[in-house]
Formats: structure tokens, C-alpha cells, sequence
């Protein structure tokens, strides 16, 4: 009988490519810091996607650690790299301290209604509470005129530049001291915009303006783009104050644009510049801060405050300043 021989070869087994995971967690996030840092963000999806930078930075410190367990030094660092730069880019809106600024107090109030929806009795709640200055309004239809002026708002804010309508596009600024429309000052873009000079005590008027462009979704994220580029940059003259909806986060290369002309975000300068305020009222709690009170670089920042209301999926914002 003839013996068979030969070699048993047991097949080499394969190791998980652990270092390649470690590329896969930190990429994403590295693509995300260079297009957040750089401004790159186009089209309507990315730029929806910018205003999830805040989570971005968190979940960068996962890949970090993915890079590290794997033992992967080139990805480690730059996982070390894209998280610094994406904390230095979300961090500092937690910290901040009321500024000193001696001035003429001017207190400043803004919610969007969602059509006119918005509950009646929680938005003069907060009116009576704050006792701001100016009321700046968005989506404000003649209804909500109606019910407002009937709950008490005509004789706490008798003041107004209104251009209400049975839209989104309605918007309306209410005050307590003489406030004059101004027309021209920003382009029309979308939804109304009006803007106000208000007659504030003890010195030189103040511009409001009531800013609502249109949400960045398909098509609409150019003229959202637009509506930004022509809000009017921050001058000597006048003293400035713009309040909305801005359907824009402090990680939009459009917004940045528009605080490097002269402007700071009333919130990020006392450290709640990460309070979400939209959407509420919703199954999900509030994700991403897209309503703010910006001012010029004379103006200083005592209070922010942001606060739901029932009926809109806007959370109010209430701002405390000082004005020269």
C-alpha cells in the first residue's frame, strides 16, 4: 500500500486592521474642523450640518481616543489636531463674564411666533417679567397682532413698526419709547426685516433691526446667504443692535462674516452662547442656537437669558445691555 504524504499548511489568520478603524473615526471629524475653520461649507446640506459643530467637537474626543487604544500615532495626532481645533472653536461661547460697560441700560427681548402661533399669555408672562425695552418679533401675523395688543402689549409697548402677514414672512418690532421706521437699510431678501430708530433716553437713538432671512434648505440657502451679506456691518453711527431669527449658528462662515463686521453675539459674550433654541417644544429636546442679539463692539452684554414658549418651536431670547 503506498503512504500519501505531505505538509498541513493551518491558513495564516487575518488581523483586524486595527490601525485603518482608527483612520475611519478620525477623518470624518478632521474633514469637518478643516471645512468649519476654513468656511467651506456649500450647498444646503453641509451648511445645515455646520450647526452640529458643537457635537462635532465632542465626538471628536471618541476618535482620539480610537486612535490612541489603536496604537495609531499619525491618527492620534491628527485627532489631537482636529479636537483643539474644534474646541478652540466651540469652547469659548460657555465661558464669559457680564461686562462692565457703563451705559444707558437697553433691554432686549426677540421670539419667533411660528405663524402667529405662539401662546399670548407666556410671551406677555415674559414681557412683565424682563420689562424689555424693545419686543423684536418674527412670523408675526395680524392675528397675533390682534391678541397681543388685547392682552396688554399696546400699553406696555405702545411703540411699533410692524409689516405683519399671514406667513412666515410677517416680522414686527415693538417698543417702549418712540420708534421710527427707517426704510432702505436692509434689502428686502425674503421675509420682511424692518428696522427701527428707537428714541432710547439720554443719548443718541439706537438702530433696530429685526433680522429673519430665509432658512438655508435647498434652493433657499443662497438667498439665506444673501439676506446675511446685506444686514448692515456696525459704523460709528449709528449705535446698532440686530435681533431674530437668524436660521444661522455661530459655526456658519456667513455669520462669522457678518460679526467680523463690527458685531459680537450678546450671548457667546457671557458664556451662553451654546444654549440651544431651537426646536422647542418638540419630542427632541432643543439642539442648535440660531436666534441671537448681536451688537457693535460699543455695546455692552450684562444678562442672556433663553426661554421656551409655548406654541413655537423658536425659544425666546432675552438681552440685557448697555449702550453709550
Amino acid at each position: 500500500m503506498e503512504t500519501v504524504g505531505g505538509t498541513i499548511v493551518t491558513p495564516a489568520r487575518r488581523r483586524f486592521p486595527v490601525k485603518a478603524l482608527a483612520w475611519m473615526a478620525v477623518s470624518p471629524f478632521a474633514v469637518w474642523a478643516a471645512a468649519r475653520i476654513g468656511g467651506l461649507e456649500r450647498g444646503s446640506l453641509t451648511t445645515q450640518l455646520m450647526t452640529a459643530t458643537p457635537y462635532a467637537a465632542a465626538g471628536s474626543l471618541v476618535s482620539l481616543v480610537v486612535a490612541m487604544a489603536a496604537r495609531n500615532r499619525p491618527a492620534a495626532a491628527v485627532a489631537l489636531v482636529t479636537s483643539a481645533a474644534l474646541g478652540f472653536s466651540v469652547l469659548p461661547r460657555a465661558f464669559g463674564t457680564a461686562d462692565t460697560t457703563t451705559g444707558r441700560p437697553l433691554k432686549v427681548l426677540t421670539v419667533n411666533l411660528l405663524f402667529g402661533r405662539a401662546d399670548t399669555g407666556a410671551i406677555m408672562e415674559l414681557v412683565r417679567r424682563f420689562d424689555p425695552d424693545v419686543l423684536s418679533t418674527q412670523e408675526l401675523t395680524p392675528d397675533a397682532v390682534g391678541r397681543l395688543d388685547a392682552a396688554g402689549l399696546k400699553d406696555l409697548l405702545p411703540h411699533r413698526v410692524l409689516e405683519d402677514e399671514y406667513s412666515a414672512g410677517g416680522s414686527g418690532l415693538y417698543a417702549r419709547y418712540p420708534l421710527t421706521r427707517l426704510d432702505n437699510v436692509v434689502p428686502q431678501r425674503g421675509h420682511h426685516m424692518p428696522v427701527g430708530l428707537l428714541a432710547l433716553p439720554g443719548g443718541r437713538p439706537v438702530q433696530m433691526v429685526n433680522v429673519h432671512p430665509y432658512p438655508p434648505l435647498g434652493p433657499l440657502v443662497h438667498d439665506w446667504n444673501a439676506a446675511l451679506r446685506a444686514l448692515p456691518s456696525a459704523s460709528a453711527e449709528p449705535v446698532r443692535v440686530l435681533a431674530g431669527d437668524f436660521n444661522a449658528s455661530l459655526d456658519h462662515a456667513a455669520m462669522r462674516e457678518l460679526l467680523g463686521r463690527g458685531y459680537k453675539d450678546a450671548a457667546d459674550e457671557v458664556g451662553q452662547g451654546l444654549v440651544p433654541t431651537w426646536p422647542a417644544n418638540k419630542r427632541i429636546p432643543p439642539i442648535i442656537t440660531i436666534d441671537h442679539v448681536l451688537v457693535d463692539s460699543r455695546v455692552g452684554v450684562r444678562e442672556v437669558s433663553v426661554h421656551t414658549v409655548p406654541g413655537t418651536d423658536h425659544r425666546a431670547v432675552f438681552a440685557s445691555l448697555t449702550v453709550p
